[in-house]
């Protein structure tokens, strides 16, 4: 039976950690299947918009070749894409280990045969980071900034 493997995540400003991560994971099961989250789902567990627009985000996933599958994410409890899914193993940065949403949906995956594999984060670069190096706002998505002069 083959192995389906779930990497959910904001993809915004798409960089090397993202790839990075992707790769390791479509490395680790027969079917990758990356969850891009929602706009909205973004605002509520992070406190801000993405950068990137959602479908610009989905569009650039979804072109990625060891994503087998891309799909909407917009739930906060991963537990309900697992009930969408049925995926074997999630896929998850290390800075989510040990936190009290990650236990709790550890229990709640390993009562249903699935796991959770947390891989390290690429130092050198992040979203965070990116946006602070172009000092661009935090919220705010790039159509919504105001044009510069031609």
């Amino acid at each position: 039976m083959p192995t389906i493997g779930y990497a959910p995540g904001a993809f915004d400003m798409f960089h090397i950690g993202h790839l990075n991560i992707l790769q390791r994971a479509s490395d680790e099961c027969d079917h990758l299947v990356a969850g891009v989250v929602t706009d909205d789902v973004l605002l509520k567990v992070k406190g801000r918009k993405p950068v990137i627009p959602f479908e610009e985000r989905f569009e650039i996933v979804r072109n990625i070749r060891c994503v087998a599958e891309a799909v909407t994410d917009q739930y906060e409890d991963k537990f309900r894409m697992w009930e969408r899914l049925r995926f074997d193993v999630l896929f998850k940065g290390s800075d989510w280990r040990g936190t009290a949403r990650a236990e709790a949906l550890e229990r709640k995956l390993s009562a249903v045969g699935a796991r959770i594999r947390y891989f390290s984060y690429t130092t050198h670069t992040s979203s965070t980071l990116l946006r602070q190096r172009i000092s661009l706002p935090s919220p705010g998505v790039l159509g919504e900034l105001e044009p510069g002069p031609a």
